[in-house]
């Protein structure tokens, strides 16, 4: 399913662990689009995560074999010595502007409620050909824990905190700086610490299509893992 003999490059994000991009991940990413396609019905927006789309389970074959790819290739560079879970899917982003959730236009991290000595990573695989669509931002707190926290709270309720964009975040705002972003191309994939605030930069949402031949299709991976000790 994925390439035997990948190349891989490191992007710097600084205070953590760097990207890993991965170019011509999949040995044949048509017929995981063609999948979509034929699943397009299957496809479920789950409101416990926010994703601004539907999204579809790939099941645990899929996830096994990419947490494989994760074990051999990636978790080294993120700190990880052995995957404690793994979950893998695809997913399509679709809402407009005037349609997300103050806390869908916010960056966001993957790495609630971690135990002691337990990390995170995430993966994603762009499997769009229109690089407009937008690829990830990866971005810090300009204030301290407490007042991030507090933006995240309101957001969570439905505020808006004054300085934060109507639409997709893509660029430093009030309380968040973007620190550096990877552009999507067809068949990308990235791996990245879960505790790093990102955000898609969707900034031409006019260009997202419900259809999956059409939108902002990927292939969403989600890890948790012991940390190597230091």
């Amino acid at each position: 399913m994925f390439n035997p003999r990948p190349q891989m490059r490191y992007v710097a994000i600084p205070g953590h662990a760097p990207c890993v991009v991965v170019d011509d991940f999949l040995r044949d990413p048509h017929a995981l689009v063609a999948q979509a396609v034929a699943a397009q019905a299957q496809f479920a927006v789950d409101p416990a995560n926010y994703y601004p789309g539907p999204e579809l389970d790939l099941g645990r074959d899929t996830s096994l074999r990419l947490d494989e790819f994760f074990i051999q290739h990636v978790r080294r560079a993120l700190g990880a010595q052995r995957t404690v879970s793994v979950a893998a899917r695809l997913a399509l982003a679709t809402l407009q502007p005037a349609e997300l959730h103050p806390l869908q236009r916010l960056c966001h991290r993957d790495c609630a409620e971690l135990a002691p000595g337990v990390g995170a990573a995430a993966a994603v695989v762009y499997l769009f050909d229109d690089a407009r669509l937008g690829g990830t931002g990866f971005y810090r707190p300009t204030q301290g824990p407490e007042h991030t926290a507090r933006v995240l709270r309101d957001a969570h309720a439905g505020r808006v905190s004054p300085g934060h964009a109507d639409g997709y975040l893509s660029a430093s705002n009030a309380d968040f700086e973007l620190l550096c972003a990877i552009p999507a191309r067809f068949n990308r994939a990235i791996f990245y610490d879960g505790e790093i605030f990102h955000a898609a930069q969707i900034a031409a949402p006019a260009l997202l299509h419900p259809d999956p031949a059409r939108g902002r299709l990927t292939m969403n991976g989600f890890f948790r893992f012991r940390k190597r000790s230091a």
